[in-house]
C-alpha cells in the first residue's frame, strides 16, 4: 500500500508517497503530473523513508548539498527510467540542456522533455536543472518561477 505525507517547504506544501522502504513519489502542491503515478488506495501514513526524506529536504533548503539519497523507487516506463537515472547523475548546481540528455539517450530533446516532465520524485531526481539550448528557463512541472528559486538555492543565492 502507498502511504502519504505531506512537508511544508519554504516552496510550498510537499506530499511525499512511499512503499516500504522506499520513496514512489513527490509532487509540489498544484504541480503538473501531480500523484498521477497513485492509484486508489493511496492513504496518509508515517512510513521511515518519510523521515528520511524530510531530512534530505530539510538540508537541501537550507542551501546545501544533502550528501545522501533516500531510497527511490521510480515508477515509470523503461525509457523515462533511463532519463530519470541521467537526471540523477546532473551534480547538484549545474545544469544540463534538453539536447545534451538527448545526445546521452540517444533519442530527441522532445522525448526528454516528455520524460522529464512525468519525474515522479521532484528536487530529489533533479528535473530543475535540465534548460533549454540557449540556457533558458523552460519547462518545469511545477512553474518557471519555482525552477528558478531552485536553481539559484543551489547557486547559493536562494
Amino acid at each position: 500500500m502507498i502511504h502519504l505525507w505531506r512537508y511544508e517547504s519554504p516552496l510550498g506544501l510537499i506530499t511525499m508517497a512511499g512503499e516500504g522502504d522506499a520513496l514512489v513519489g513527490l509532487w509540489l502542491e498544484r504541480q503538473k503530473h501531480f500523484a498521477s503515478t497513485l492509484g486508489p488506495d493511496a492513504a496518509e501514513g508515517w512510513l521511515p523513508v518519510f523521515g528520511e526524506t524530510s531530512r534530505w529536504l530539510d538540508i537541501y533548503f537550507s542551501g546545501a548539498e544533502p550528501g545522501f539519497m533516500p531510497r527511490l523507487d521510480l515508477r515509470g516506463t523503461p525509457f523515462r527510467q533511463v532519463v530519470w537515472k541521467d537526471l540523477l547523475a546532473i551534480p547538484y548546481g549545474e545544469t544540463v540542456s534538453y539536447g545534451e540528455l538527448a545526445r546521452r539517450v540517444g533519442t530527441s530533446p522532445r522525448a526528454i522533455g516528455g520524460a522529464v516532465g512525468h519525474n515522479p520524485v521532484s528536487i530529489i531526481v533533479p528535473c530543475h536543472r535540465v534548460i533549454g539550448a540557449d540556457a533558458c528557463l523552460t519547462g518545469y512541472a511545477g512553474g518557471l518561477e519555482l525552477k528558478a528559486r531552485l536553481l539559484l538555492l543551489e547557486k547559493g543565492r536562494g
